[in-house]
């Protein structure tokens, strides 16, 4: 009983750190700045600290720099950043069309602009949830810069030795000269608090990302910002521009893009066909239906699944470009995003599919495909709330003028997603039953068109129950999912849409009446971490071809529902 009650005090104030943090957020925002490490942002990094999130490692401990989380942070902020003293959070302002080079974060849809040597502008068009998931990445890289700072001075303020050392290292990074790397971790050893093996793994790390600044370069300007601002005074800080605040939560971006598709539609004679929106990547639903026509031959048959794992591979781009332009002919166009909201899109026009030629894998009804001519609608991965944005803007009848509106046929709505298992492994599939908005009252059950009995024939671990929608990966922690584990809600994951959907769904369907109230919703998530388990966090690495197998197991079922 003690250990319960010990563990749920655990959860609450983790919950309450949670809660703190959003205040504070939306507090800045409106406010409009705040230097990290001045009152308020103090009192952000103190919450994360307590919150002691699981995807950021040892970020609680005062000696250990983390390096997988720093790897984690850096991959999904824009190249350069830890050179810059201010960083401002700016809308779709106008420098698209500026001289300014666009930076795109290795593993986050965003551009980015550096300004000059002092200043990274970062465009913010996914709603808040893209605003929490800056700022705890930057309040990270400001708790992990303050160590590196402590380990390079001693006790008089000095340079350590092995800050000097790493500063000649730089320069000859930077001039391209030869150094010995041996030495060079030994040095930075020092500043990350970390041994010797562990900093040549982690240099190894940072090598192979998408990033393309050495870990030396990365630590050496986290560590000099950090020691530029106590011993000269030259403060970091983070802005929020007014546009970004009078723009957000408008919707601002996802009505043009919902404009743009219902405009295509509506001209192509297609928006009153039966409609099936599917949010899920690009590439699983268009290799499922047209790579067996390309790819695969009597003599030399092919499953879905072994197509998915060669045009997986990196190295077999041509194959990706012949499946495309196959597509491309046969029924498939792309739409690609100008609004901002980064989330392209595919319109298959089934009427155009080489009907004969799909894969038996695909159950197909001829019948009535030929007879309703149903229209799919793929859209990439939304962010956040950003899924509440689009997919309301995306139900809402199209205007053609200010007297008509024509209402879309939507038929179903489909969601394959990523997300954490709670209990299982990286590759699981979960099937929810019900989506529970962490610190909120909010929770929508729903009948799933996808249950757990449609995945019996396959070889992957399925589980079926409650998923929470969190408002942002990183701030999650082990006493948080435990609770959502182990209590009533007996939740089987977390993501970070499914909430959002749902809401949008549920205000078309029964309140607006814009989509039909009997429209069929299918979810469907494949687990890309576990973080519960240290060694199988979000930071631990992609999950690479193992993603494949779920992905496309999903992607098949979910067309089969369609085509059948």
């Amino acid at each position: 009983m003690q250990i319960k009650i010990k563990h749920r005090k655990k959860a609450q104030e983790s919950r309450s750190a949670i809660e703190r943090l959003y205040i504070i957020m939306r507090h800045l925002f409106i406010r409009g700045s705040y230097k990290p490490l001045g009152v308020s942002g103090s009192s952000i990094i103190k919450s994360l600290l307590t919150l002691n999130p699981e995807i950021y490692g040892s970020i609680s401990d005062e000696e250990k720099v983390e390096i997988d989380g720093l790897l984690y942070v850096i991959d999904r902020l824009p190249k350069g950043i830890e050179e810059c003293r201010q960083i401002n959070l700016i809308s779709r302002e106008g420098y698209e069309n500026s001289g300014f080079d666009v930076i795109i974060p290795a593993k986050r849809r965003r551009n980015c602009y550096r300004v000059d040597t002092d200043q990274m502008y970062i465009e913010v068009t996914r709603g808040r949830s893209d605003i929490y998931d800056i700022l705890t990445h930057l309040t990270f890289i400001y708790i992990e810069a303050e160590k590196i700072k402590k380990h390079a001075l001693d006790h008089k303020g000095r340079r350590a030795l092995a800050w000097q050392k790493i500063e000649e290292i730089i320069k000859k990074e930077a001039g391209e000269e030869a150094f010995s790397k041996e030495q060079g971790f030994a040095h930075l050893s020092v500043l990350l608090g970390r041994t010797f093996e562990e900093t040549e793994s982690g240099y190894r790390k940072f090598a192979q990302s998408g990033n393309k600044n050495s870990l030396f370069h990365i630590i050496y300007w986290m560590g000099k910002l950090a020691m530029q601002e106590t011993t000269e005074g030259l403060t970091r800080e983070v802005t929020f521009s007014s546009t970004l605040r009078e723009r957000i939560g408008h919707h601002t971006y996802g009505e043009l893009w919902a404009t743009k598709i219902k405009k295509y539609l509506y001209e192509n004679d297609l928006l009153k066909r039966p409609l099936h929106i599917i949010s899920a990547n690009l590439h699983s639903f268009v290799n499922s239906i047209y790579a067996f026509p390309v790819l695969s031959t009597q003599k030399n048959p092919h499953s879905i699944e072994d197509l998915a794992e060669k045009l997986s591979d990196k190295k077999n781009d041509k194959l990706r470009r012949r499946v495309l332009e196959y597509a491309k002919k046969n029924g498939m166009v792309e739409i690609e995003d100008t609004s901002g909201t980064n989330i392209s899109v595919q319109i298959i026009d089934t009427s155009k599919l080489p009907l004969d030629k799909l894969s038996d894998e695909l159950k197909v009804n001829h019948k009535k495909i030929i007879a309703e001519k149903p229209v799919i609608l793929i859209m990439d991965y939304a962010f956040g709330e950003q899924a509440y944005e689009t997919m309301d803007e995306l139900l809402k009848s199209y205007e053609i003028d200010e007297n008509t509106e024509i209402s879309s046929n939507v038929i179903s709505i489909s969601v394959m997603g990523k997300a954490g298992v709670l209990e299982g492994n990286k590759g699981d599939i979960m099937i929810p039953t019900a989506h529970v908005f962490e610190g909120t009252a909010d929770n929508y059950p729903l009948e799933n068109d996808l249950s757990k009995s449609d995945f019996e024939d396959i070889d992957i671990n399925v589980t079926e129950g409650t998923m929470v929608s969190v408002l942002g990966t990183s701030l999650q922690n082990v006493d948080v999912l435990k609770y959502f584990l182990k209590s009533s809600w007996r939740a089987i994951g977390l993501e970070m849409e499914g909430v959002h959907y749902q809401k949008a769904i549920q205000s078309a369907s029964k309140i607006r009446r814009s989509i039909r109230e009997d429209v069929k919703v299918r979810y469907a998530y494949y687990a890309s971490d576990n973080p519960l388990l240290t060694e199988n966090t979000l930071a631990s690495g992609s999950l690479g071809l193992e993603g494949v197998k779920p992905t496309y197991a999903i992607s098949v079922k979910i067309l089969n529902k369609i085509f059948s």
